[in-house]
């Protein structure tokens, strides 16, 4: 079995993943309590915190599969992107636990570790596919050829899908992460009570610094007491500009390049809106595997070199894609 680590944010995870796709444990510790007193991520709390809990996560993710560390063939960790920080110390955890029992290490691709999540059993898909990958970090279209080989066709030209939900959020008066308290609100609101934008950007591109403007102009001109009545329908309206962006690009992709086949992975990709629009049969990551997990890194290094040892101690993470 691989063991997968993941620390490219606020999640620190552990998951062991066998060669053949089953997932036999899957641990995520998450920061979310620790970083909404400052509204969004801290990267040195972050970092701090992933040093904490690295080790107890690795530790219950073996004893929920019932597995020994002799029962690791390898070990898989993210190298980026990610906030260098939290990365280094999920690179570094890595590298131990590989030296110290002589195995090979697996770097992978944080954004391949997502569209990975959708190898995994019981779903297994197999490329080709078109695939949204909708984030708080990253909001791209991949046409997906083979299980590491993907081409962008189109990505935001500003903020991320999952940013914009946390700023409109925030605008809103809402909790961290803001993704969850618009879906949850949402559901009380009228979606036509506000006629948000979708930006029409060249290409299979997105663009949602507009539509987060309009959020402003329209909760700043609201005295309190009607912003408090009418928060529900912003939220609603304000999540069907997002989805309609997110939709409409995928449909008109998938005209494009004749996919017969569309997926969605990512944290937004847990947005009950979001998923109510897509086409029948559209393969969508499970619930569980959203957000950032280790599974999802796991997954990929299955058909992925791996590093011998001790060749890997020299190994960097990276910030940026």
């Amino acid at each position: 079995m691989i063991l997968g680590l993941e620390t490219s944010c606020d999640e620190t995870a552990a998951a062991l993943v066998t060669a053949d796709g089953r997932l036999l444990a899957s641990i995520v510790a998450t920061q979310t309590e620790l970083h909404a007193q400052y509204g969004g991520v801290v990267p040195e709390i972050a970092s701090r915190r992933h040093l904490e809990l690295v080790a107890p996560v690795v530790r219950e993710a073996l004893q929920q599969a019932r597995a020994g560390l002799d029962d690791i063939r390898a070990v898989a960790v993210t190298q980026g992107p990610g906030l260098i920080g939290a990365l280094l110390v999920g690179v570094a955890s890595a590298k131990a636990f590989a030296w110290a029992r002589r195995l090979p290490l697996i770097p992978v691709d944080h954004l391949l570790g997502h569209v990975s999540s959708l190898y995994l059993q019981p779903l297994a898909a197999e490329p080709p596919f078109l695939c949204l990958l909708a984030s708080g970090g990253h909001t791209m279209l991949l046409d997906v050829q083979e299980p590491t080989r993907y081409t962008v066709l189109g990505q935001t030209l500003d903020d991320a899908a999952g940013e914009a939900f946390d700023k409109g959020a925030r605008l809103l008066g809402l909790a961290y992460p803001g993704g969850v308290e618009i879906d949850r609100l949402a559901r009380q609101g009228d979606p036509e009570a506000y006629s948000f934008p979708v930006a029409r950007v060249p290409g299979l591109d997105f663009s949602f610094s507009g539509l987060k403007t309009s959020l402003l102009y329209a909760t700043r001109d609201l005295p309190p007491a009607e912003l408090e009545r009418r928060r529900s329908d912003l939220a609603a309206s304000y999540q069907r500009a997002i989805v309609r962006a997110l939709s409409e690009r995928i449909v008109l992709a998938a005209e494009r390049t004749g996919a017969s086949q569309v997926a969605v992975v990512g944290g937004v990709a847990a947005n009950s809106e979001l998923r109510a629009s897509l086409p029948a049969g559209a393969l969508l990551a499970p619930l569980a595997l959203c957000t950032d997990n280790a599974a999802m890194i796991a997954s990929a290094a299955r058909f992925l070199p791996e590093l011998p040892y001790p060749q890997y101690l020299s190994l960097d993470a990276y910030a940026a894609a």
